[in-house]
């Protein structure tokens, strides 16, 4: 990613850190799903912003690691954890580069962030039985943008994996999807 990406997220989590740290909440697509949440194990928040979803998850005893481009969202993060009592292991990673080789996770959770080359590498995250949850921008109800999903590319991405829900509306689509209890996600494309 270029300096300028970076110093722009900066400036942008620098600016809603000021306004309001935020209080620990859960990714968007399991809201009104509390049962689809796995019950602990290793959790993996990609471009965790300022840490929101990582303590939420790692108040639910989840084993954390929480990764995005920025050092002044990490810090945000870091801070809150502190303030909630908990661990969460803040990894500074540019996902140009692709995510980092840190085994398999039993969560793997990625909100506001998209890039369909890094798909097929959250679904290679995923433990036997782990949970996929992912929310992007959409050009469902919204139009095109260069942000935006088009319609069905979680479906296309994720069809893969066991889907227990999916939403494309109101500029937003999501996905919540399980890996079957054996084998890797590779072997079933």
């Amino acid at each position: 990613m270029a300096d300028a990406d970076r110093e722009r997220w900066d400036a942008r989590h620098a600016v809603a850190v000021a306004a309001d740290a935020g209080a620990p909440a859960p990714p968007d697509a399991l809201r009104g799903r509390p049962e689809l949440l796995p019950s602990g194990g290793r959790a993996l928040d990609v471009a965790c912003g300022r840490g929101i979803v990582a303590v939420w998850l790692a108040e639910r005893g989840f084993a954390v690691d929480a990764l995005d481009v920025s050092p002044v969202a990490l810090d945000a993060g870091r801070e809150l954890a502190a303030r909630r009592g908990v661990t969460v292991r803040w990894l500074l990673h540019d996902l140009d580069a692709g995510l980092p080789r840190a085994g398999t996770y039993d969560l793997v959770v990625c909100q506001r962030f998209r890039d369909p080359a890094r798909y097929p590498e959250l679904a290679d995250r995923l433990a036997p039985g782990g949970l996929l949850v992912v929310t992007v921008l959409s050009e469902v109800g919204e139009g095109p943008g260069p942000f935006r999903a088009p319609a069905g590319e979680l479906l296309t991405a994720f069809g893969a994996l066991d889907v227990l829900h999916h939403a494309e509306r109101d500029g937003e689509a999501s996905i919540v999807a399980r890996v079957s209890g054996s084998g890797s996600t590779s072997a079933r494309r």
